[in-house]
């Protein structure tokens, strides 16, 4: 059995999202979003998807780039999952190998990788020289069991809208973006200062619903939202909740994600994830009114390139 690593092309879409639907069954993925990743990925970014091949077969895959949008230079990202059936035979450690290669030679000095939280996931990441940060959990909900609370009520001179409302110019959706990632808690920051790229990698993205993706706003002025993904089927994920500095307190990031999943309900989706960082308090508690439930923990790592 030889194990082959190599770029990703179009023709390896479903077998490379079978992979990560096997690996890690709550995130929401599709075929068409993992070409359109590929294919619009910024050149600042160096983005690769790479695969693992097994006689033919994909079984594992790394998504890696430099993460261009910090204001910290030479920071790097290598997630890499394997098939849990082909688990313990050199594909994930090729991966990390060519992963690190390919990212030392576009200028990278740290990369950073989220790990399940195992015993088996975290050895191997530290028998790699990858060290734990902090971590996250990914949650769920059975939209399907009638258990959603209903929406909380719009406080006054609130005003809610979606993002569809603002397809002519979503400019005011992309200042709203750009101050609530600034806040959101990571190892790496991010700066939202290129609007076109924007446009292209989020406002663009294929799984984005504009019509479940809800706002809140202030005075003629976005002031929160939540972002809705789905597969279009079944499947829909927080791409992210945000409110402007100005306006937190108010329970606006309660109020849009409850109109964005009571859409997502009424629209026949059946199940609900999404991400918090362990250490986010608030919209831990806000997922928990919900009903949301953590089903599964990762650890972001990080190796420092040339060390170890």
């Amino acid at each position: 059995m030889t194990v082959l690593v190599r770029e990703f092309r179009p023709e390896d879409a479903e077998a490379t999202a079978e992979v990560l639907r096997a690996a890690i069954p709550f995130m929401v993925t599709t075929p068409e979003e993992i070409v359109w990743s590929a294919a619009h990925a910024n050149p600042a970014s160096a983005y690769k998807l790479l695969v693992a091949e097994v006689d033919g077969r994909i079984v594992g895959r790394a998504q890696v780039g430099l993460a261009y949008e910090s204001g910290t230079p030479g920071q790097a990202y290598a997630n890499v999952y394997v098939h849990p059936d082909h688990l313990g035979r050199g594909a994930g450690s090729l991966l990390v190998r060519t992963a690190e290669e390919h990212l030392a030679f576009a200028g990278a000095s740290s990369v950073y990788s989220w790990v399940l939280d195992g015993p088996a996931n975290r050895s191997f990441a530290e028998r790699r020289g990858y060290r734990a940060r902090r971590s996250a959990h990914f949650l769920r909900l059975a939209l399907d069991e009638g258990t959603l609370p209903p929406p909380p009520e719009t406080p006054a001179g609130v005003e809610l809208a979606t993002a569809a409302d603002f397809a002519d110019d979503p400019r005011p959706l992309f200042a709203l973006d750009a101050e609530t990632t600034a806040d959101e808690p990571s190892d790496v920051g991010a700066e939202l200062d290129d609007y076109e790229d924007w446009l292209t990698g989020t406002w663009g993205h294929p799984s984005l619903d504009r019509e479940l993706t809800v706002v809140a706003v202030v005075d003629g002025v976005p002031a929160a939202f939540t972002a809705a993904r789905t597969d279009r089927v079944s499947r829909y994920t927080s791409g992210m909740t945000g409110v402007l500095r100005a306006h937190r307190g108010r329970g606006l990031a309660k109020l849009v994600k409850a109109h964005s999943l009571h859409r997502a309900r009424a629209a026949g989706l059946t199940e609900a994830f999404t991400g918090n960082d362990a250490g986010n308090e608030p919209m831990l508690a806000v997922n928990k009114w919900f009903g949301y439930e953590i089903c599964a923990t990762e650890v972001r790592h990080v190796r420092e390139l040339g060390i170890g």
